[in-house]
């Protein structure tokens, strides 16, 4: 009998748990959810875990070149911990700065009614505009965003 009560027990916190995962719908629901915008990840997000105590993994189909003011490279997987208005401990997402690639290390929205998003990025924080990630950008494999990217500042390569 004890061991039926510690099965339904487990079986009962196991339901709720993952329902509180599947209430949250998309990876862009979640962050919304906890006051970030839907946009700080691309579209094409395959999957994602977020653990009892707010570590959150998100795995894309592979690594990938989006643009929000500057460029951002997402790792196959992303992972940090997930708290409200916050995304801590990022690993997986560096971000262009004057030609030098610096991981971003945390993402905080402090007020949102500041219309502003801080990146810390170690050497400095970085204030954006929460504009900027309303919406969850395509996020093109390395080599295709490269070469679009050199053809729209006129700089084609000629052989």
């Amino acid at each position: 009998m004890k061991t039926s009560f510690m099965a339904f027990s487990l079986l009962g916190f196991f339901s709720l748990f993952f329902f509180s995962l599947s209430s949250a719908g998309t990876i862009h629901d979640l962050l919304r959810s906890r006051g970030l915008p839907a946009g700080l990840l691309p579209k094409d997000v395959k999957s994602y875990t977020l653990d009892a105590d707010g570590r959150l993994q998100v795995f894309l189909d592979g690594p990938c070149l989006t643009k929000y003011e500057n460029r951002v490279f997402f790792d196959s997987v992303v992972t940090a911990n997930l708290s409200y208005g916050g995304l801590i401990g990022v690993v997986g997402l560096t971000q262009e700065e004057l030609f030098l690639w610096l991981p971003v290390k945390d993402i905080i929205v402090d007020d949102p009614n500041s219309g502003l998003i801080l990146f810390d990025i170690g050497l400095a924080h970085k204030q954006l505009s929460l504009s900027l990630f309303e919406d969850p950008p395509d996020c093109k494999p390395q080599g295709v965003l490269q070469k679009n990217a050199r053809k729209e500042k006129g700089f084609e390569f000629v052989r």
